[in-house]
């Protein structure tokens, strides 16, 4: 799969599969190893559980070519879940006395880290994602830190120019990749030197599998993000690895139908009076649609808005039959909550993150139309 010719859903189905051989199968099972043999000097090959599994190495390269189709010496790492994930690049490029750039508006788990990173020595400075407000920041800084689309704003950042002035100020990018997967968005071919991503999301799909990733093109940055792998031992089982494998063929069907939907219920939502704060990249009126669509190939399946208050949302997502109350989301149920339940997010109590599935378009639309008339009639 290294003709970057190949169109997303031709990749999607075949990436990181072994060459074909008679009697076996096409998409290996699950292997089950804590040790490997090994006689004599380990000089290559699987050795020890901690530090590869066969299983891994057929979705990371899968993931690679994804990430950057055609493109050799991409090196990518999964593991045991999107936190593994960030905290390895935070925790294998940061040291006392550096300055890490992140965003006031993203996943709600990143003041976590900002704690631990400020315990550790390191210097955390945040700004918002909107405007390439972290600009502002740089200066003298070790890492920037990218979320966009944001979660759950959906603000948008120009990840282009970002890169070109970190790179001038001596810092490296990392760019969370989640809400946009590498089908909507490719950071590593926009200059960002880590592309990230909690993979439980819009790349598994179904909601069953908690996994992330990270794809950067250095090897040395490489062996320093395998080597915080191997030290944490944050790894994912070879049967989560599998599963996400095995899901990864309906990706492009997947985020297709649901970027669509996204859009359609974006529209239906806009002409309501009862909804305000609605956000989607997609929409062309959308503040950050402009940056978007330079950057993105597709919008993501996650639509925002705000009812009036906090008993009119909850009132709402009871009243939805289509749509789970649950967090995460990328998934092919729709999911919706309030999302300032959690605590955490700069948002209204109304707030509301959509995340689009695969139901048919009309009925999960009308569904949540319905869901809103029921609130407004009942006062």
């Amino acid at each position: 799969m290294n003709d970057s010719a190949y169109g997303d859903g031709t990749r999607a189905v075949r990436a990181g599969l072994p060459e074909p051989v008679k009697y076996e199968p096409t998409l290996p099972g699950p292997v089950f190893a804590a040790h490997f043999h090994l006689p004599g000097e380990p000089t290559g090959g699987y050795a020890y559980g901690r530090d590869e599994n066969p299983t891994w190495t057929h979705l990371e390269q899968a993931i690679g070519e994804l990430e950057a189709p055609g493109e050799e010496g991409v090196e990518t790492l999964v593991f045991a879940s999107g936190m593994a994930a960030i905290s390895a690049v935070l925790f294998s490029q940061l040291k006392a006395g550096d300055a890490v750039v992140m965003p006031t508006d993203g996943y709600q788990a990143l003041p976590l880290l900002h704690e631990q990173l400020r315990a550790y020595g390191v210097e955390v400075r945040t700004a918002p994602t909107g405007g390439d407000g972290q600009l502002a920041a740089l200066d003298g800084a070790r890492l920037l830190w990218l979320e966009t689309p944001s979660n759950p704003g959906l603000d948008v950042c120009d990840i282009r120019r970002l890169v070109g002035e970190a790179h001038a100020a001596g810092a490296l990018v990392a760019v969370d990749n989640t809400l946009a997967t590498p089908l909507g968005q490719r950071p590593l071919a926009l200059g960002a030197d880590f592309s990230v991503a909690s993979d439980t999301k819009g790349l598994t799909g179904h909601g069953d599998v908690l996994l992330g990733h990270v794809s950067c093109r250095d090897p040395l940055r490489a062996s320093e993000v395998r080597r915080w792998r191997k030290i944490v031992g944050a790894i994912p089982g070879p049967m989560e690895a599998w599963l996400a494998h095995r899901s990864l063929a309906t990706l492009q069907l997947r985020i297709d139908r649901q970027c669509s939907t996204a859009l359609a219920l974006a529209q239906a939502l806009a002409g309501r009076a009862d909804v305000t704060g609605l956000r989607y990249p997609g929409l062309p009126d959308d503040p950050s649609h402009t940056v978007a669509t330079r950057q993105m190939r597709r919008f993501g399946p996650v639509v925002s808005f705000e009812l009036t208050d906090r008993k009119r949302a909850e009132r709402f997502l009871e009243e939805l039959r289509l749509v789970d109350d649950a967090t995460s989301f990328g998934g092919v149920r729709s999911t919706a909550e309030r999302r300032g339940r959690w605590g955490g997010d700069a948002v209204a109590e109304g707030f509301i993150r959509f995340s689009v599935g695969a139901e048919d378009p009309e009925d999960l639309i009308g569904d949540v139309l319905r869901a809103l008339d029921e609130v407004g009639s009942a006062g």
